[in-house]
């Protein structure tokens, strides 16, 4: 661990108690630059004994915390948020050498991520209660809130600093003491984290982190310890049915943000040149590699072909190599594993019939990079519209008729995001309100704000993040009668 405070690097143990600490018996875990395969550094093999130590850390951590005034909740994250500011770049380097995506949306997540901690901050001294006359006349009914407890926090890789700031701002600020655990791929952006909480002055014990290199065991451990009363897991609704199993054995809340399969459609009397580049953003933005990604393009038969030519066009101008490399807006994907998924996915939906317009084949150069694709002639049900790609990959369908795109954007077990363009406001919002999801971005390519309610419907999840409703997902109403 590099502890000089001008020149942080990396934290690579686990930080449990307000202390770094290694393995029990010094198994690490290779954390790698898919940019060119490097090994960055070596971080702790948390054993599962440890993340229940950590689990009891934070037990113990609780009471205080909890009840600390929110006034004081809420300058600690206020801190927190001036001190990512701060380190702005610092954290975006960080996060661009082990996720792979380029400097500029590094640094748009940072200022994202630490938006969670100003907003929450805010929400910590404004949490609302109810008091009023039962109807009976018998008593006052007074609602107060109280932190659920101890939560346990699992992100995915995708966004390392803006999942971990988006539990772990209104778990503070709600009272709660939490244990993190970052993905295999990106712990480094969430260590360097721990080490920023504790400068801006979290109590030791109130916020954990571990680094099990087989979270599955680790992750169920801890949601069997009697102390854990949340889990908040961001990641595949494959893995969020899991959890949702052994969350159930304790009876732990549970607040789920799952896979999306984000369905674009572009009406007939959309202005094109503004679809094309709300495409291109509600694509391309952290290279394909987001929740919120339009997933399939469904384009009315009129605009189809000046659609598809302008996204091809556009998105095959792209530079796609190191995200350190300003000349580049696509980077290198988490991992080969990813990558070749996103190949095999292309590849097989060549053999269903679509045409490669630009992209289609990995890039000639060492390193986890898949360039920037459009595929016309996709059909809806073809397997590339079934799945969620998770990178640059465009897929092009045709519709007629307004009510065949909004069944077909329906036409998943998913529901998270989806996003339309029309010239026509009140059309825009008619189609919007019938589709099955849980946000809908209208003639804009990008929904996410930290005052928002985020989350999905269907299997997309359960409960928000964000918003006046991201903090009440780590309270629990208590309901008071008094006597008249």
């Amino acid at each position: 661990m590099i502890t000089t405070q001008q020149n942080q690097e990396h934290f690579t143990g686990s930080f449990i108690n307000g202390c770094w600490v290694q393995s029990t018996e010094g198994a690490t875990q290779s954390v790698v630059d898919p940019a060119d395969g490097s090994v960055i550094a070596e971080v702790a093999d948390t054993s599962a004994e440890q993340c229940i130590e950590a689990v009891e850390a934070a037990r113990d951590a609780f009471p205080s915390w909890s009840a600390t005034p929110p006034r004081a909740r809420a300058e600690i994250l206020r801190t927190a948020f001036t001190l990512m500011t701060e380190e702005r770049d610092t954290i975006a380097r960080l996060i661009v050498r082990e996720n792979g995506k380029v400097l500029a949306d590094a640094l748009g997540e940072v200022d994202y991520a630490a938006e969670f901690f100003r907003w929450f901050s805010e929400e910590a001294v404004r949490v609302e209660g109810d008091f009023r006359v039962a109807p009976g006349g018998d008593k006052r009914i007074i609602v107060t809130h109280q932190p659920i407890g101890v939560a346990v926090l699992v992100t995915p890789w995708n966004f390392p600093a803006a999942m971990a700031t988006r539990k772990i701002g209104p778990a503070l600020a709600a009272g709660c003491s939490v244990v993190l655990k970052p993905a295999t791929e990106t712990p480094l952006t969430a260590t360097y984290l721990m080490d920023l909480l504790k400068r801006a002055g979290v109590p030791a014990g109130v916020v954990n982190c571990v680094t099990p290199a087989d979270p599955g065991p680790a992750v169920s451990a801890m949601l069997h310890h009697p102390a854990v009363r949340k889990l908040s897991f961001t990641g595949s609704t494959e893995v969020g049915r899991a959890l949702l199993h052994e969350a159930a054995d304790q009876v732990v809340s549970t607040s789920m943000e799952l896979g999306g399969n984000a369905p674009f459609l572009v009406l007939d009397d959309a202005d094109v040149d503004e679809a094309v580049e709300g495409a291109l953003v509600a694509k391309l933005r952290n290279g394909g590699a987001a929740c919120t990604a339009a997933n399939r393009f469904y384009v009315h038969r009129s605009l189809a072909e000046a659609f598809t030519r302008q996204l091809a066009e556009r998105m095959g101008q792209l530079g796609a190599g190191p995200g350190d490399d300003p000349a580049n807006e696509v980077g290198a994907m988490v991992s080969e594993a990813e990558c070749q998924k996103i190949a095999r996915l292309v590849d097989h939906a060549v053999t269903e019939g679509a045409t490669v317009l630009t992209g289609g084949s990995r890039l000639e150069r060492a390193g986890a990079f898949y360039p920037p694709t459009v595929l016309a002639d996709v059909h809806h049900g073809h397997d590339i519209i079934r799945q969620e790609v998770f990178g640059p990959v465009a897929p092009v369908t045709v519709f007629d008729r307004d009510d065949e795109a909004i069944d077909w954007a329906n036409d998943t077990d998913m529901g998270l995001i989806a996003y339309v363009y029309s010239s026509s406001l009140s059309r825009a919002v008619r189609t919007a309100e019938r589709i099955e999801t849980g946000m809908v971005a209208i003639n804009r390519g990008v929904a996410s704000d930290p005052a928002a309610p985020f989350g999905g419907m269907k299997q997309s999840g359960l409960g928000r993040e964000g918003g006046d409703a991201g903090i009440l997902e780590f309270l629990e109403p208590k309901y008071l009668a008094v006597p008249l």
